[in-house]
């Protein structure tokens, strides 16, 4: 009986240790944006749309 308990605590800690490192990696991701169009090219596609 008392193995079958070491067995379900080392269980829960090596869930505890993949779930921590988990967060701790999503944190330490670095989340990047695309550049906004320039001015220049919105309005050639107005002008292109305009006639």
């Amino acid at each position: 009986m008392t193995v079958y308990i070491i067995i379900a605590i080392a269980i829960m800690l090596a869930v505890l240790a993949l779930t921590l490192m988990a967060i701790s990696k999503g944190y330490d991701y670095k989340h990047s944006i695309d550049p906004l169009p320039d001015d220049k090219s919105k309005s050639e596609d107005e002008k292109d749309h305009r006639g």
